[in-house]
């Protein structure tokens, strides 16, 4: 009786061992998640959002719902999941600005990207490209920035407000192509491409499926894609860097994270069962190249590694274009 004694302690310390494992540790997800988007409903972000979720409640036999929470430039949505329990109940879905761009921007942030978010995964990257109205006399980049070192000030830009991605990244091209070109905010897309279609303004910079149909139907010009290689979906689209501006690119994406204190475990299970749904066929059909945007798929350190990249450079990106916000 007495040789049993510590093995039947032992089995009683290893039982209370498991009683007080934390809540992380069991199986996860055992609830709802919730998926915080810090944009309208609506919009590419959320579509891509939803369909993610979708997938990922079907994986888990668990409700995953998306939440939007707009305003700030994406600061209300990501700062309320940077201040969410650790537990991966709570997630952030946006794109680089809640990120790697905000911070540069405000003087004061609520939370800091750098160490209150743990990174999972890019879920897909952004193709933007340079459309210009039929009312400017140029057909390609060259001519473009030939037209407008003719006439500095004439032509206009939009943007979707100062320190927007759309702003910082064509007042890169600005810059690196010497020309002079006048920026107009708007708030939204919509609005930029009516006057772009009726020349009442010359160009914007943003994703190819805003302007896909209109070049089709021959109402505006797509020069070139933003991007540093061509896109697999318009491989005859030369980039900014072939076509006038050499070692122009810009890198826009949507990522997932989750609150800093969220266990490593958990975060794993997020990234692998993220990027199986990334390589889905009919996901990527229905909402990635639908929306001409490309799929992501990093693991945690390789994301990590993107975040102190893409922080440094849009750091310099914001400084050289001259915004900042209160």
């Amino acid at each position: 009786m007495k040789a049993t004694r510590p093995f039947l302690v032992g089995v009683m310390l290893a039982l209370g061992a498991c009683i007080a494992l934390p809540a992380w540790a069991q199986a996860y997800p055992s609830k709802p998640v919730k998926i915080i988007v810090p944009y309208t409903p609506g919009g590419g972000t959320d579509a891509v959002a939803r369909g993610l979720a979708h997938q990922l409640s079907e994986a888990w036999g668990q409700p995953v719902i998306v939440e939007n929470r707009p305003g700030g430039a994406t600061i209300i949505g990501a700062d309320a999941v940077a201040k969410s329990p650790g537990d991966g109940y709570t997630l952030l879905f946006s794109d680089s600005a809640a990120f790697v761009i905000n911070q540069h921007l405000y003087s004061k942030m609520p939370y800091n990207p750098m160490t209150d978010l743990a990174p999972i995964t890019v879920v897909v990257r952004l193709a933007p490209v340079l459309a210009l109205s039929n009312a400017v006399p140029a057909n390609n980049l060259r001519e473009l920035i030939a037209y407008a070192k003719a006439n500095p000030g004439k032509l206009t830009y939009a943007s979707f407000g100062s320190g927007s991605y759309p702003h910082v990244i064509t007042e890169q091209l600005k810059r690196m192509a010497g020309i002079d070109i006048l920026h107009v905010p708007y708030k939204g897309s919509a609005a930029a491409v009516t006057d772009i279609l009726n020349g009442r303004l010359s160009m914007l910079i943003v994703s190819l499926s805003i302007f896909e149909q209109h070049e089709k139907a021959g109402k505006l010009k797509v020069l070139a894609t933003a991007t540093e290689k061509r896109l697999a979906l318009r491989p005859e689209l030369p980039t900014i860097s072939e076509a006038g501006v050499p070692g122009y690119s810009a890198s826009v994406w949507f990522g997932m994270a989750a609150p800093a204190s969220t266990p490593a475990p958990i975060l794993d299970k997020l990234n692998a069962d993220i990027r199986k749904i990334l390589a889905d066929p009919t996901y990527r059909q229905k909402f990635i190249t639908a929306q001409s945007f490309e799929p992501g798929g990093m693991s945690r350190a390789e994301f990590a590694a993107l975040l102190k990249v893409e922080n440094e450079r849009w750091g310099q990106l914001v400084k050289d274009s001259g915004a900042v916000l209160e």
